[in-house]
């Protein structure tokens, strides 16, 4: 029988980590399984919103994440092709008095840390490593979840199951759900350089985002200042499902092509030596309903573009409020967890359609970019950063909206 307060999370990246966390922050004890036999610090930069550093906050990471997380003044969106400002959105001190959070940038891998070290503090989070998710049977009592390492086969069972590993996720394909993520025709690359490489204006802190033909380009530094995060997105063809593909060089400077794109822009991705690619995939279809004591979380129930940078936030929400629901109400958990699909598929679904619009207006050319970009200046940062209201001011459920102090600075 299964222990009324354990519950098991499928995968240790951000969602199934916060999820653990949260968990146990809400007087459960959570078990993570993950495939890969050790974490690394791999991935792309990270933009986060206030609505997802309320949780980080609550959950006890500030001190953690402050050496390594820094908090940009301002996003300053850039004209590709002639280099000039278009217009700056307004961050810093702005965004955390008007949400009562900070916006921070972090590396992936810094973020990923934080959450393992301080889900190796916690007595109620058991991290098992090297263990894949083969099967897993509900029944009355919640679930049995069978896992793979080397040392053999693991039975863990609990009342929940939460599929928090990833956009090809295991879980999602035993639930046999038919709405697939697809190919995007966009291709990221990414890549980090020493701070101390670029010219001065681009180690400041700031959201760097350039906009001009086929392509956009994000840069910001992390770890604290130290090196700058490179993120380049182009149009293309490549369909390859690994997130670290390795990426050529000559092939980006391609899509950012002389005489189409200014020359600070071209000086700064000829920097790096290597480069790292992934495709885009996204799915049209709403949040992903699981079955029984299981469900899915983050880019495993609704991945999305990264126009909004806000793939890793909705993970990070999703994590606050399954916690806390399944918590409240873990007598019936096939219930409880189909209440938070319900109460997470609104927001999401427009998470996604609010993406894809946006990744629109980034590629806009011609007389429509000339458009693009005069309404943006006539607007004005601080109208622009007004209308992500509706994502910034999400306040998450109790125990995660209770901490004593909220707000930091860096």
């Amino acid at each position: 029988m299964a222990d009324e307060r354990h519950a098991i999370v499928a995968g240790a990246g951000i969602a199934g980590l916060t999820a653990a966390l949260a968990l146990a922050r809400a007087g459960l004890h959570a078990t993570v399984l993950e495939q890969t036999p050790e974490l690394q610090e791999a991935g792309a930069g990270l933009q986060l919103g206030p609505n997802a550093t309320k949780v980080l906050i609550a959950l006890g990471l500030r001190d953690r994440l402050l050496p390594v997380a820094l908090a940009p003044q301002a996003i300053r969106v850039m004209n590709g092709g002639s280099g000039r400002e278009i217009v700056r959105i307004p961050l810093g001190t702005a965004i955390e008095r008007r949400y009562g959070a900070p916006y921070w940038v972090i590396h992936r891998g810094d973020l990923q840390m934080a959450l393992a070290a301080a889900a190796e503090a916690d007595p109620d989070v058991e991290l098992n490593l090297g263990v894949k998710v083969e099967d897993f049977a509900t029944h009355v009592n919640g679930v049995s979840v069978l896992g793979r390492s080397d040392q053999g086969m693991i039975d863990e069972r609990g009342i929940a199951l939460i599929g928090a590993d990833g956009i090809w996720s295991s879980v999602a394909e035993h639930l046999q759900l038919r709405d697939k993520p697809r190919y995007a025709h966009r291709t990221a690359w990414r890549t980090v350089v020493p701070a101390d490489t670029v010219p001065d204006e681009f180690r400041t802190a700031f959201v760097h985002l350039w906009l001009g033909l086929d392509a956009h380009l994000v840069h910001y530094p992390v770890k604290g200042g130290r090196v700058i995060n490179i993120v380049a997105i182009v149009h293309d063809q490549w369909q390859g499902k690994s997130w670290s593909a390795a990426g050529d060089r000559a092939e980006i400077l391609r899509h950012f092509a002389r005489f189409t794109w200014h020359e600070r822009v071209r000086a700064l991705i000829a920097l790096p030596q290597h480069w790292l690619k992934w495709a885009l995939y996204a799915r049209r279809g709403v949040f992903q309903k699981g079955e029984g004591p299981v469900t899915l979380i983050g880019d495993a129930a609704h991945p999305m573009l990264p126009f909004l940078a806000q793939g890793a936030g909705m993970a990070i929400e999703d994590a606050a409020v399954v916690a806390a629901m399944l918590a409240k109400h873990r007598d019936d958990p096939a219930h409880v967890l189909r209440a938070y699909e319900d109460a997470r598929r609104h927001r999401t679904a427009r998470m996604q359609e609010a993406s894809r619009k946006q990744g629109k207006i980034y590629a806009m050319s011609g007389p429509e970019a000339l458009v693009r970009n005069l309404g943006m200046r006539l607007i004005g940062g601080e109208k622009l950063l007004l209308r992500q209201d509706w994502i910034y001011s999400w306040q998450p459920p109790a125990p995660f909206n209770d901490a004593p102090d909220m707000r930091m600075t860096t």
